[in-house]
């Protein structure tokens, strides 16, 4: 298996071919992002069955919604 991947790699190299560096940080960060933002939403949505009371992390930020401010408002 290992030879088998070793010589895909030399035969990427002798070819020239490969994506540029730029294309590859492009998908890269735009995974790290995609990451980033699900965690934030996941963890400030509704918990699904068993995690109703998980704690929050505490570097998550908490992002409230139209119901939270209003009733913040009012108190």
């Amino acid at each position: 298996m290992m030879n088998l991947l070793m010589q895909a790699e030399a035969a990427g190299e002798a070819s020239g071919g490969g994506l540029p560096l730029s294309v590859t940080a492009v998908y890269v960060i735009g995974f790290i992002a995609a990451i980033t933002i699900g965690s934030i939403a996941w963890y400030n949505s509704k918990r699904p069955p068993g995690w109703e009371e998980a704690e929050r992390p505490n570097w998550m930020p908490e992002v409230k919604n139209k119901q939270q401010q209003e009733s913040d408002k009012e108190e």
